[in-house]
């Protein structure tokens, strides 16, 4: 029967970290729980949602938290409703005490909260990784990959690997990241500090996602593990479980293209900001649509919503060369491309109006490469 104390800000904070991982309508209900497991080294909270795993450990060696453990046990609390009232408590230590019947007791200052919980045998056990031969990899570099490519993953269970972005490592260092939903595409490469076992694996963009909010930056590093259609991220506290997307990934490499025939370098913030003005008036179009013009060397931004009126903006160029051209596009693809490149400035190299064109930031223009697929109009 469990029975322990803590800071209750710490504990919260855990929490809600831990609570990323649970989904409050799943179709299994027990895993709208959160399993607490109290041992002698601390406690380790667990959250699940099919999908993605964490766990969450806090030591009693944590000064920060003040655990003090009377008796060890697990339970299973539902996470929701328990994450509120840890919330609403008044005092900064927690006394959490289980009772008959799987009953838990919260004591914080003069308040005392009875909570019914359930027996954490019920709980589906998370498959175990072996954690030997681990890549390390800094958090700060995978989340920038994550920042750059799981934007243009797709949103549509239609073809469920375009919902990933593919990760593959060669010659134990040369890691590629891609991303695409058959509209746009953006490819990123970076060699490894450390090296690894070669892999290849397409990993959800929703739990990278969610990986990026849970690794704080204060973590510095992470090692990844793989097992049977299971990837493991794992910090000195936290361990992040996620599924990996079965089936092959498109060979996206054929995809790009070398010979252009108009290339035009913007400043990244300018283009940014004259596309979300195009987008406020593109909204309200049949198509959705921006018209770039490239004219003598003077490019042009067009948008025509008979019901709202109209947008045309010359937008500075660093430069411009090769032959004239009219493209249209989705705006919010340019803009989310250009959100994801640090870069002050980015070169866009056309083909033509039918084309795909591509985005390469200047300080990265080996490294970093993004597509777009435009829209035909009359």
């Amino acid at each position: 029967m469990i029975h322990f104390s803590i800071n209750t800000n710490l504990f919260l904070q855990a929490l809600n970290t831990t609570k990323r991982a649970i989904s409050h309508k799943n179709a299994i209900p027990i895993l709208s729980t959160v399993k607490i497991d109290v041992t002698k080294e601390g406690i380790t909270l667990i959250g699940s949602n099919g999908q993605i795993s964490i766990e969450n450990f806090i030591s009693t060696q944590n000064e920060d938290a003040g655990l003090l453990i009377n008796s060890s046990g697990s339970i299973l609390l539902e996470a929701a409703f328990f994450i509120n009232v840890v919330s609403s408590l008044p005092d900064v230590v927690l006394d959490v005490k289980e009772i008959e019947q799987k009953q838990i007791v919260l004591t914080s200052g003069k308040s005392e909260i009875t909570l019914k919980g359930k027996d954490a045998d019920q709980y589906p056990r998370i498959q175990e990784i072996a954690a030997n031969n681990p890549l390390v990899l800094e958090t700060k570099v995978l989340k920038q990959l994550i920042n750059e490519t799981a934007f243009a993953a797709s949103t549509q269970e239609s073809r469920p690997i375009l919902t990933g972005v593919h990760f593959v490592l060669t010659d134990h260092q040369s890691l590629k990241t891609v991303a695409t939903d058959s509209h746009r595409m953006s490819q990123k490469k970076i060699v490894l500090e450390k090296t690894g076992d070669n892999f290849d694996v397409v990993i959800p963009s929703r739990s990278l996602r969610e990986f990026a909010a849970v690794f704080t930056d204060d973590i510095e590093t992470v090692e990844v593990f793989f097992a049977n259609h299971q990837i493991l991220f794992r910090s000195d506290h936290i361990s992040f479980y996620t599924r990996l997307l079965e089936g092959n990934y498109p060979d996206t490499d054929r995809l790009i293209p070398t010979d252009f025939s108009s290339v035009v370098t913007f400043d990244t913030d300018i283009l940014r900001y004259a596309m979300e003005r195009a987008r406020l008036l593109s909204n309200a179009t049949q198509n959705g649509t921006v018209k770039l013009e490239i004219m003598e060397g003077v490019v042009r931004a067009h948008v025509n919503s008979p019901e709202v009126g109209r947008v045309n903006e010359e937008i500075d160029t660093e430069s411009v060369s090769g032959t004239d051209l009219t493209i249209s596009f989705n705006p919010t693809y340019l803009i989310e491309a250009l959100k994801a490149i640090d870069s002050e400035k980015v070169t866009i190299s056309f083909i033509s109006s039918v084309r795909p064109f591509t985005l390469v930031p200047d300080d990265e223009a080996d490294s970093f490469i993004q597509l777009i697929t435009p829209v035909r109009t009359n």
